[in-house]
């Protein structure tokens, strides 16, 4: 008698590595898009371009990538995306930055024990989960995740 769980297609064709390498949003102005990213959060353009039959703009965002495409968002606001997270090691300055840039928050930074978070939205209403996090008060598994 064989074990069900040999025969499942995960065990017959195991994953091969990979890594998530980027987020893709739809940009209504992608000029405007691009500007925001690189002047608000520091975004670098790898890549400005005919990608796909369409303008893309590849961008490095610390050790991040995004990837816009010049066509306005498609359906409900949002789509299946709630929000994109950002991390940072200092969010009082980049709250302060942002805030000054005239970018509006819903709220102030909340905290939750080693958790501290603030949300504001991008061009074409991304949501942005603005993050940091005390790696001494958490578990080491944890911690590994958020490792910057």
């Amino acid at each position: 008698m064989t074990d069900a769980k040999e025969n499942t297609p995960s065990a017959r064709y195991p994953a091969p590595a990979v890594h998530l390498h980027h987020v893709h949003l739809f940009a209504a102005d992608i000029d405007a898009t691009v500007a925001w990213w690189r002047e608000k959060l520091g975004g670098v353009i790898a890549f400005d371009g005919a990608f796909g039959g369409a303008r893309n703009v590849f961008m490095e965002l610390g050790r991040g990538r995004l990837h816009l495409y010049d066509q306005p968002p498609r359906g409900i606001p949002g789509g299946a995306v709630h929000h994109v997270g950002i991390q940072t090691d200092d969010l009082p300055a980049l709250h302060r930055r942002l805030a000054a840039l005239g970018v509006p928050f819903r709220s102030g930074i909340r905290e939750f024990g080693s958790w501290r978070y603030i949300m504001c939205e991008a061009p074409d209403g991304v949501l942005l989960e603005l993050f940091q996090i005390d790696m001494d008060d958490m578990p080491p598994a944890l911690a590994r995740y958020f490792a910057l």
